[in-house]
């Protein structure tokens, strides 16, 4: 299955456009959004979630579109998106929330509870189920947010920066559920660093000034770097080649 923008030009208010008619398809079971600060990562993501509308241009995720009040509920329990900073709802439980990301997206709240508990098992979070939402940390919160849209059974999880702020022992746990989930839904994952490309993802994507610069495999990513030594190294020397325009 495969998520299709095509002519996608947004911008904000008073602003110079963060997207002017890019073209992408993104079909790999999981793929990694490189890009600066500032390249047009989040934007991208926030549109292909519906959560903004383009100027121009489509959206499609295996031929749904969000036009529509109809199509954009089936679309967006299809498609979920986490930003940078998962929200607890005030008062709710960990398990609660994750249940109430369920009902939003269509379920009955019976429905919604029994999944619930499962997905949070799937991301580690049970012993926290009866914790209030407000009280998980940065990493926890994130995993929260991955059990909802495990929930109502996604088939595409959009990932804003998940790791940042994290500290190492946060990110190595969130990385391995990152692992685990490219067999089960599609994962498209923004971020800047680059660092355990080639163990997490199948497609590269690199977004700078809200051009795509490039779009492959892993493999084909890291065969820019020439001759750099290990798989860090190549990702990293991939990177500054493309961000720094030389290919």
């Amino acid at each position: 299955m495969a998520l299709t923008l095509r002519d996608l030009t947004f911008g904000y208010w008073r602003g110079r456009l963060v997207l002017d008619g890019l073209d992408l398809t993104v079909d790999a079971p999981a793929t990694v959004l490189l890009g600066p600060n500032g390249a047009g990562k989040s934007t991208l993501l926030a549109l292909a979630a519906s959560h903004l509308t383009p100027t121009r241009g489509r959206v499609s995720w295996h031929g749904r579109t969000p036009s529509g009040r109809r199509q954009r509920a089936a679309y967006r329990t299809a498609v979920a998106w986490l930003p940078q900073q998962i929200t607890p709802v005030p008062g709710l439980t960990v398990r609660e929330q994750v249940a109430y990301a369920g009902w939003l997206k269509g379920m009955s709240r019976a429905a919604a509870w029994r999944a619930s508990a499962g997905c949070l098992a799937r991301v580690g979070l049970s012993e926290l189920a009866g914790r209030r939402s407000h009280q998980l940390s940065g990493g926890q919160l994130r995993r929260m947010g991955i059990a909802g849209a495990l929930t109502h059974r996604s088939e595409l999880i959009l990932l804003d920066e998940p790791t940042a702020g994290l500290d190492p022992t946060q990110r190595k746990v969130f990385r391995a559920l990152l692992g685990e989930l490219a067999g089960e839904v599609q994962v498209l994952v923004s971020t800047h660093q680059t660092e355990d490309i080639a163990d997490l993802y199948d497609q590269v994507v690199v977004l700078d000034r809200g051009t795509v610069r490039f779009q492959g495999t892993t493999a084909d990513f890291h065969a820019l770097a020439g001759a750099a030594a290990g798989p860090r190294e190549q990702a990293e020397a991939a990177y500054a080649r493309l961000v720094g325009g030389e290919v």
